[in-house]
């Protein structure tokens, strides 16, 4: 059975085979972050062929089961075909959606940010609970999590977390999330028990390798303060938080996460730079949608993706009408279903 095509695995095996000799190099594991990379790209293109042989193993015994069914109808044989049914098309839909990474930057890492919307501590907490789903989201991928920024509510919750995400395709899953998601729910802060909906707004620009944008120091102002840490625990005991702001497009970045003042300023110029590169693609894209006469703005009155805990549980996203009878789960970083119907429809 041929399975190349979309999956290009001599293309694969080529890309391991040049990994492989890089790491042959003496020097290759002083460079701790770029040799991180290397590792995780072969392990991640391993796995991928791995994969598809297994795949096309699974599906090569099931024909010869099907002609066997032909000559012999076997109850047996029928049940075994028919109880990895499911398994198969669970295995061909992975496969499938691994082909739709294939973005120009979809194997970059990522910046998330999540901001909460209008309603106070309601909205904080929500921000909160996103922030956990993404974290665990992560963690079941074996992404890598450093907070550049992170700032407690007033009374609960979070009102602003930025944090990079590393690893194999992280923006690529991510940018599926980007937009305002909406809960719906009994308040915990209300005494009074009423339903509130809250909104928070997720973020998420892909981290541009080898930009060499120019950022004029005259657009820039560099704030320095003392450091408030996650839970309102103090971080140091010395001004090291640095928030840089660029005035001609009043975008602030905030870094507190490193000790060192300098550290936390070369982060949140890089992180700058990343969002302003960003932002100067996104216009690009915008004058070219509108020469097409396409129209693909995300506003914050457009959810993107509803969760309702009362009165009834259901998770729903708008974009694509796929739905999750479970919230827990899916706010347990359990979203795989979302951003795998959602890169899907993009194709459509």
């Amino acid at each position: 059975m041929n399975y190349g095509g979309l999956f290009d695995p001599d293309k694969k095996k080529s890309r391991i085979k040049e990994l492989e000799s890089l790491m042959l190099d003496a020097n290759f594991w002083n460079d701790k972050d770029n040799s991180e990379k290397v590792v995780s790209e072969l392990n991640n293109l391993k796995n991928s062929l791995s994969n598809v042989s297994k795949v096309k193993d699974e599906i090569s015994d099931a024909l010869e089961l099907i002609e066997m069914l032909k000559s012999d109808n076997n109850d047996d044989v029928k049940s075994e075909l028919e109880s990895n049914i499911e398994k198969y098309e669970s295995e061909v839909s992975n496969l499938e959606v691994e082909v739709l990474l294939s973005g120009e930057y979809d194997k970059c890492d990522c910046i998330i940010d999540i901001h909460p919307g209008a309603g106070g501590t309601e909205s904080c907490d929500w921000a909160s609970m996103l922030y956990r789903m993404y974290t665990r989201f992560c963690e079941k991928r074996g992404y890598k999590i450093e907070i550049v920024d992170y700032q407690d509510g007033e009374e609960a919750g979070l009102k602003n977390v930025s944090m990079i995400i590393r690893g194999i395709n992280a923006y690529g899953y991510l940018k599926n999330e980007k937009g305002v998601h909406r809960l719906i729910r009994i308040s915990p802060f209300d005494s009074n028990k009423r339903r509130h909906t809250s909104f928070a707004s997720v973020d998420v620009t892909p981290i541009y390798e080898n930009s060499d944008f120019k950022i004029d120091p005259n657009d820039i102002r560099i704030d320095i303060y003392r450091a408030s840490g996650h839970g309102g625990q103090g971080v140091n005991t010395t001004d090291s938080a640095v928030r840089i702001t660029h005035i001609p497009t009043k975008i602030v970045v905030t870094c507190q996460n490193e000790r060192s003042q300098i550290r936390n300023k070369e982060m949140a110029m890089n992180v700058l730079k990343n969002k302003l590169y960003n932002l100067e693609l996104e216009r690009k894209e915008k004058e070219l949608s509108s020469i097409k006469g396409e129209n693909k703005d995300i506003n914050f009155g457009s959810q993107i993706r509803t969760y309702t805990l009362h009165p009834y549980s259901l998770v729903k996203d708008h974009r694509t009408n796929t739905e999750v009878s479970d919230p827990t789960k899916v706010l347990d970083g359990d979203i795989d279903i979302f951003i795998n119907d959602n890169l899907k429809n993009n194709v459509c």
